[in-house]
């Protein structure tokens, strides 16, 4: 199982950590945001296919942000993505 960590940017969260393990998802945690909702999201990505996750959550943006915590944890996957196809 391989841990990640990311410094998202244009968001209210400072930092995403998360494993990755077979090309799914685990012990996802957001530092800074919304608490709950951010609580939420890594409740129901636990386990969750990598790829499928970012394709889902690509694009999402808070507030006319063009971005949100979504879309950031989905650019970190897809980096884990390609640093584990290296």
């Amino acid at each position: 199982m391989a841990f990640y960590s990311y410094t998202p940017s244009g968001v209210c969260s400072k930092q995403i950590v998360f494993e990755l393990k077979d090309g799914k998802l685990s012990n996802i945690k957001f530092t800074g945001g919304c608490p709950g909702n951010l609580a939420a999201i890594s409740k129901l990505l636990d386990g969750a296919d990598a790829l499928e996750t970012v394709k889902k959550l690509q694009g999402n943006d808070c507030g006319g942000r063009g971005t949100s915590c979504a879309d950031q944890l989905a650019m970190a996957v897809a980096l884990a993505l390609e640093e584990q196809k290296k």
